[in-house]
């Protein structure tokens, strides 16, 4: 009986340990994957993505990005660019201990209307960064068609498992109701209500956001008028602009409006604009 007693323990005793070193070694693991985390629970490390309009690129992102880091708010910038197909490349890095980085992202399909498609581009380049450093919060801006993306993107999977939750939203020249001189809903007024008069199709989709829009999100709507009579910043109207709030106020945590106005208000000069910058980065940044 001993003799059994010995030989089984020279049995056991081997595979125990090769599963103990097999832990050690899986938890060893999970630290080092840790230290690449960009959101640590600090409001300092949320990544900010900036999307662009229709037709354009990172360049139209460049300026407001430029602002922040010299205003001190950040020296870690990536740019992620989407490619037809929808796979991502990635250029720059964000550092271990980075402050407040940013993502530019820019699509090479830049003329592309099917929001399905550009809501997944825009999923696609969030994912990107994600993957490569599993971060669980993340801010938004987008100028005129890049608002469209962001809303679509959440529309269709701001439900999904893992997806970060937003923590700030800026939106800067959202046509949400319609473009000036192509959807004559662009100039649709709101009720007291705030819900509006009539609804072009794509707005129509949006509204399912009114039951699903993020509660954690805070939303700084930035529009424009020229003051030339047109009520707009020449493509977006004030009343296709200011329809945001009826999709998101239900549920978002704060949500606000910020009207620029003057020659500065055009709408491709807004994402170059001073006052714009100030804005933003008070709102993102608190500077």
């Amino acid at each position: 009986m001993k003799n059994m007693k010995k030989i089984w323990l020279s049995l056991v005793f081997p595979v125990v340990l090769l599963l103990l070193i097999i832990t050690g070694c899986t938890k060893g693991s999970a630290k080092s994957i840790n230290t690449k985390h960009v959101q640590n629970g600090s409001s300092r490390s949320i990544p900010t993505f900036f999307f662009h309009g229709w037709g354009s690129s990172v360049n139209a992102e460049r300026h407001m990005v430029n602002a922040a880091k010299n205003r001190g708010v950040t020296n870690d910038v990536v740019t992620a660019i989407v490619k037809r197909n929808g796979q991502v490349s990635l250029s720059g890095r964000i550092s271990k201990n980075a402050k407040n980085p940013i993502i530019m992202v820019g699509y090479q399909d830049n003329r592309n209307g099917n929001y399905r498609t550009d809501a997944r581009y825009a999923y696609n380049a969030v994912k990107a960064i994600q993957r490569r450093y599993n971060f669980k919060k993340m801010n938004l801006v987008g100028h005129s068609l890049g608002n469209m993306d962001i809303m679509f993107m959440l529309l269709y999977y701001g439900q999904n498992k893992n997806f970060p939750k937003v923590n700030r939203q800026v939106d800067i020249a959202g046509h949400f109701n319609g473009i000036r001189g192509i959807q004559s809903t662009a100039y649709a007024h709101v009720n007291k209500a705030g819900r509006l008069s009539k609804m072009d199709s794509d707005y129509k989709q949006l509204m399912k956001l009114r039951q699903t829009y993020p509660k954690t999100a805070s939303v700084m709507n930035i529009h424009g008028d020229l003051q030339d009579g047109t009520h707009s910043d020449k493509d977006v109207t004030i009343h296709s602009a200011k329809s945001l709030k009826y999709l998101v106020s239900p549920r978002a945590k704060h949500y606000e409006e910020h009207l620029i106005t003057g020659a500065g208000a055009q709408h491709s000069r807004l994402h170059e604009n001073p006052e714009v910058d100030k804005l933003l980065i008070k709102f993102l940044w608190g500077k």
